[in-house]
């Protein structure tokens, strides 16, 4: 017990120093429900969202599985194991399929949403995020340490491409607007652009101010991308069009970042439980509240329609669960 408070108090404390590094206007965030997932208290990692069936995905790294959760009806759906330390996780509805990054297995292992069942194993490195280009029907990885990102053609389940990024690969993800894959390149300090038609890097943005960008997201509204830089504890704007960045102090240990698209309200979550939430209407970038939300809320997603908030967290009063959110 004496163990246990120390940890909790240390754990606290923290908080409380990254907090009052970084200040912010109070979270201002009310509690739906909180939905127990299956599992231990192990390290609980990306999600994914299915919007049209209401079904999030959440890799549970520690567990070695990827846990569905129905957030209509506040229930575990299924678990589905052979996910060896399981990173990023990726649902395309539009092929009934889950990719999952198993780093313990240096691979992308997909699963059947329908089946609930895994149906095909893709050694694709030190995976990480993930992203899915519908023109082309593929899969872009990070292989992290690899300095690469890896394409798999999800026909075939195979390897098609890998693409020297010349780092250390952070977040992949889809830009509908240009139907190009961006890769936070963490050890370069800057943002690749890659054009699936050919597979190659068409751009490079230098992130200013920035060390360590490993969070990334791009709004494709108005053509920006945000990157979470884990070195120095700063979210970046950075305008796509000319290059120009500005930037404000987050949590420490940044990591998801997700946008609410109807309220213009951009969420960071970091490794030390502090949540950051951005007005992002137009070219605003003003922060409207941060402040600790829970131990190790280092992941966050939206659901559109409802403007609820996912916090998978991995141990709330000795348990896993999943903390759904609103705006208050």
């Amino acid at each position: 017990m004496r163990i246990a408070a120390l940890v909790a108090a240390l754990l606290t404390a923290f908080a409380t120093c990254a907090y009052a590094l970084v200040g912010g206007p109070p979270l201002n965030l009310r509690t739906v429900a909180d939905v127990p997932l299956t599992g231990d208290t192990s390290r609980l990692d990306y999600e994914s969202f299915d919007q049209a069936k209401g079904v999030l995905y959440v890799a549970h790294l520690g567990a070695d599985s990827v846990v569905a959760v129905d957030t209509l009806h506040g229930r575990v759906l299924a678990t589905v194991s052979g996910t060896p330390s399981v990173r990023g996780v990726l649902a395309v509805p539009e092929l009934n399929r889950v990719y999952a990054a198993a780093e313990g297995a240096s691979e992308v292992v997909v699963i059947d949403t329908n089946a609930m069942r895994v149906v095909g194993h893709v050694a694709a490195g030190n995976v990480d995020g993930l992203a899915f280009d519908p023109r082309t029907r593929r899969v872009y990885v990070s292989d992290e340490s690899g300095g690469k990102d890896t394409v798999i053609d999800t026909r075939s389940n195979t390897v098609v491409a890998r693409i020297d990024l010349g780092g250390e690969a952070g977040n992949t993800v889809y830009d509908p607007t240009s139907g190009h894959i961006f890769v936070a390149v963490q050890t370069r300090n800057d943002v690749a652009e890659i054009d699936p038609s050919t597979d190659r890097i068409v751009r490079r943005y230098a992130v200013p101010g920035c060390a360590h960008g490993h969070g990334l997201f791009i709004d494709p509204d108005v053509r920006v991308a945000y990157v979470a830089c884990q070195g120095n504890a700063t979210l970046v704007r950075l305008d796509l069009s000319s290059g120009r960045g500005e930037s404000q102090g987050i949590g420490i240990g940044p990591d998801v970042l997700a946008l609410d698209r109807g309220l213009h309200r951009l969420y960071v979550a970091s490794e030390s439980g502090i949540v950051s939430i951005f007005d992002v209407t137009g070219g605003h970038f003003k922060k409207l509240a941060q402040g600790f939300y829970a131990p190790n809320a280092h992941v966050v997603g939206v659901d559109q329609r409802t403007h609820h908030v996912f916090f998978p967290l991995r141990d709330i009063n000795g348990r896993p669960i999943l903390r759904i959110a609103a705006p208050a």
